[in-house]
Formats: structure tokens, sequence, C-alpha cells
């Protein structure tokens, strides 16, 4: 009776292929492709941590356990993360604070995917510092940040939805009713 003992496996394993395709085939709606925060934190998750150094090497700052919520009824996304930083040689790959960002996001078609647009630190947490964030730790922050919604998309599209916008562009990007929302023009 093989077939029976594996047949919960075969539901189970054809159920999580129909939700995967289900979570893609529906986010096309007319005129707009919408994405829930959590495929936006699968994303973040394969990306981070990242680490980075300042002043060749003098300093470091990394960056790990990426949180991505969308505020009920706001129109900015929220990006919590737990910091680490190092200076002289010591370890910033152990969390010695936490820091939180809100941000618009904007399409990037040069890298196919959706960067922070207009990104503000809204909380900086680091008890290294007093609990409060010096001038060095905010230019670090700032230049971070800078470059991360240049350079890095917080969620990329793959090849297969691009396939089926076919010749319609991708337009203005919102943060509406809890989701991320692209808007696509003819």
């Amino acid at each position: 009776m093989y077939p029976r003992r594996y047949f919960p496996y075969f539901v189970a394993v054809a159920l999580a292929l129909f939700l995967a395709a289900c979570s893609t085939m529906g986010a096309l709606l007319g005129d707009e492709v919408r994405f829930t925060p959590l495929q936006l934190q699968h994303s973040l998750d394969r990306n981070f941590p990242k680490h980075y150094e300042k002043l060749g090497g003098l300093v470091s700052l990394t960056l790990m356990n990426p949180r991505l919520t969308i505020p009920q009824d706001e129109n900015r996304l929220r990006l919590d993360f737990d910091l680490g930083l190092g200076a002289l040689g010591s370890d910033s790959s152990r969390p010695s604070g936490h820091f939180a960002l809100t941000s618009a996001l904007r399409y990037d078609p040069s890298t196919r995917g959706l960067h922070l647009k207009d990104p503000r630190i809204e909380q900086v947490d680091v008890a290294a510092l007093g609990g409060a964030m010096n001038a060095s730790s905010r230019a670090l922050l700032n230049s971070w940040l800078a470059d991360y919604a240049r350079d890095e998309p917080v969620y990329r599209f793959d090849n297969s939805l691009l396939d089926r916008l076919g010749s319609r562009r991708i337009g203005t990007t919102a943060i509406e009713d809890g989701s991320v929302v692209v808007h696509l023009d003819q």
C-alpha cells in the first residue's frame, strides 16, 4: 500500500505548488500587480545579513534580521533591522542595536526591482552609543541608506512575471491597503 502512504505528501506538495502559483498569478489583477508584505519579506530574507566597511575598514556596519511591515492606513512601509557596529577591527556580526526606517517604493528597470524611495530613519537604538545616535553613526547609517536605496532592490521581479506583463510598462508604485501596488501602463 505504498500509494496510500505517500498520498498525504503528494497532497501537501500539490497544495504548496498551487499556493505558490496563486500568489504570483493572483498578483496580476487588471491594471496592477500587488505584492504582500510576506512576499517582500521573503526577498529580504534571502539578501541579508549585509556587511559594509567605511574609512578603509576602520568602521564596519552589519545589518541583519530585516523585518518588513506595512502599517495599517499608511502609504509607506516600515523596515526594522538589527544593527552591528564595529570599529578598529572589532566584530560587527552580532547585534548591538536596532534601527527602523520608513519608505515609499519605486520601480527601477535597470535592476528590475522595487527600491526604497525617500527613506527616512525613524528610530535608532544602539546601546554602545548610550542608546542615541552620534554624528558618525548617523553619517554611516545615512551613507548606507543612500547606497542601498540606489543599488539594492527590496524586491526583484522574476522573469515569469515580466514575461506575463508582455508589452505593458510598469508605471507608478504605491502602498495601498496593506500591500504594494505596481500600476501598469499600456
